[in-house]
């Protein structure tokens, strides 16, 4: 292209990441541009007249005014299609990996590499047939991705008609596989390849309600504070507390079919830990890595800020279209906080009127933008099915004070509210989050699943252990007042049992082999043990046994001990606990069992 070509614009001012260009008057807020012969890739952000405002998602130095942009006349768009799966991109889809074969550990300017694969092959598994019709969402066919992920190539949303031809086996991405005739008598020929524009959710057929808990495996969320599938919850914690740790072991054992990572201005060795971590990961759903059902964005921090704000919605949008093939997805953005230091830096960039503390005025509804996106939604298709996006986001509040802007904005938001202490994190008790100040609102949408299909009882003993951490909190204050031996025995043993809930059920150790995931089973006799130890103490104490009995029976060390009892081997050990704790209590009743 010439510079001097009427529909190419000129560079007016360069402000960092932002461009300034003039002569702009034929492009539409957020269509991609190339900017200067570095063919730096941008997108227009504001339209002043024939000026517009660039955001440039690479490094602007050595740019200057009067160089070219060049329209594409497309917006910010991302490729869906088989070879999603295992890959490593950045904020703007670039395959990290592919570039770093090609040109080192730097990404250079400019760098135009495809986005998926273009030269492998895939088996292509027709299951569409000629003269069927056929609506958007519809299975054409499907290609095994990877040994973990059935990929389902279907008709792109708003496209309908009759197949007229229908491919059958080896085939890379962009070979034709269908061609769909539409009510128009237009032939349109399908690849395997579909574009989508990533600020705009991809359509479904309605919006369900959520009925069953996304298990994580972590006994503080599922017993506590569970969260629903196709829920969305914030993970606010100050430095040091565990935010990402507690989003690695989600992304490792959430009960979720496909994973999408964003680690979103993240620091870089933090994100090198992810890289290297998941793909040598034991998948205990497949038996296979974890990356085999896992995409990972890498924005780190120190890559050019507006990639950051990208990312997540590029992350959210391939999320969307597994999504629409009846898969469960959870996604983790990690995090939030920088996410939205990167709106307050171009919005200033743009001498937009700052709101609190500087961030835009817009910074709920693009928040909320994001996290709608998530849900449980029956998808489109002749033969609609449930697909849902759990959307869990990290937030990184400064100085760990959550009236900070970005934590209000996402409370107002999300449903789940896990509230990370750095007093806990300071007592090595992790997961940190504090569960006087969590909560979850999708516990009522839950208790049916619960009390049915794990134990009838389950919602009136977590009920319990709630009430009883809150008494402890109580209590405490007192203590430091005047000491505990002011208490009286019922008291004290509700410190008691307080501290084996806090110190055998909800402390929990993501790198032990066993006590890494608890099954929602196990977390149910886990407590129950705790819990009839406590009611049995209480009746003990009516009938005169000594407080210093109850609080040294022999049985306690075992029921702290039972978060390492293996899977396979609990229901075994954990009736042979409940034996022996019945036992003890006979012994110190004198061999009368008064307590059952």
């Amino acid at each position: 292209m010439n510079p001097k070509d009427n529909n190419v614009g000129i560079i007016s001012k360069v402000s960092g990441p932002l461009i300034v260009a003039k002569n702009m008057q034929h492009v539409k807020m957020y269509d991609v541009v190339r900017v200067s012969e570095k063919r730096l890739i941008g997108e227009v952000i504001e339209l002043r007249g024939d000026r517009a405002s660039i955001q440039v998602y690479e490094e602007t130095a050595g740019i200057g005014p009067g160089e070219p942009v060049y329209p594409t006349d497309e917006p910010l768009s991302v490729e869906l299609g088989p070879g999603l799966i295992e890959g490593i991109f950045d904020g703007i889809q670039r395959p990290l990996n592919v570039i770093y074969d090609q040109s080192g550990d730097l990404i250079p300017l400019g760098v135009d590499v495809p986005r998926l694969d273009r030269n492998r092959i895939w088996e292509f598994k027709s299951v569409a047939k000629v003269n069927d019709e056929v609506i958007g969402g519809d299975v054409l066919g499907t290609v095994e991705e990877t040994n973990a992920v059935l990929h389902k190539v279907m008709v792109p949303p708003h496209i309908k008609g009759k197949v007229t031809y229908i491919y059958d086996g080896e085939a890379k991405i962009e070979d034709v596989i269908a061609k769909i005739l539409t009510d128009d008598n237009q032939e349109i020929e399908l690849t395997m390849i579909q574009k989508w524009p990533v600020r705009r959710g991809r359509p479904y057929r309605k919006k369900l309600a959520p009925s069953q808990p996304m298990v994580t495996g972590q006994r503080v969320i599922d017993t506590l504070f569970p969260i629903a599938k196709g829920g969305i919850a914030a993970i606010p914690g100050p430095f040091g507390s565990g935010k990402t740790v507690v989003q690695h072991q989600l992304a490792k054992w959430a009960d979720a079919d496909i994973i999408v990572y964003i680690g979103c201005g993240e620091r870089g060795n933090e994100m090198t830990d992810v890289l290297n971590e998941f793909p040598r990961l034991h998948d205990p759903r497949t038996g296979e890595a974890l990356m085999k059902r896992t995409v990972l964005i890498a924005n780190t921090s120190n890559m050019p800020v507006a990639a950051r704000e990208a990312s997540i919605y590029t992350g959210i949008t391939i999320a969307e279209y597994y999504r629409d093939m009846g898969y469960k997805v959870a996604v983790m953005a990690d995090s939030t906080s920088r996410w939205a230091e990167a709106l307050r830096e171009m919005s200033g960039r743009l001498e937009e009127m700052p709101g609190e503390e500087g961030y835009p005025a817009y910074l709920g509804s693009r928040l909320a933008e994001f996290y709608e996106r998530a849900g449980y939604v029956e998808t489109l298709g002749s033969k609609p099915v449930a697909g849902a996006i759990t959307a869990i986001g990290a937030v990184s509040p400064p100085g760990g004070d959550t009236s900070e802007p970005v934590s209000q904005a996402t409370l107002r938001i999300v449903k789940v509210y896990w509230g990370l202490s750095s007093q806990l994190a300071y007592r090595r008790h992790f997961p940190a989050i504090d569960w006087l100040r969590s909560y979850s609102l999708y516990e009522e949408d839950l208790t049916e699943y619960y009390d049915s299909d794990v134990h009838k009882d389950w919602s009136k003993q977590v009920q319990e252990a709630k009430e009883i951490l809150q008494e402890e909190a109580k209590l405490e204050e007192i203590v430091r007042l005047v000491g505990v031996d002011s208490l009286e025995y019922h008291d004290r043993l509700i410190l008691e049992c307080a501290q084996s809930i806090r110190e055998d059920f909800l402390h929990q150790i993501a790198f032990d082999e066993v006590d890494t995931y608890t099954s929602l089973n196990k977390q149910y006799y886990m407590l129950r043990a705790i819990l009839t130890w406590y009611h049995k103490s209480q009746e003990a104490l009516k009938n005169n046994v000594s407080f210093n009995q109850l609080i040294n029976m022999k049985i306690l060390e075992q029921i702290g001990r039972m978060k390492y009892i293996k899977e396979d081997e609990f229901e075994e050990r954990s009736k042979e606990i409940f034996k022996q704790l019945e036992e003890e209590f006979i012994s110190l009743s004198g061999g009368e069992d008064n307590y059952a």
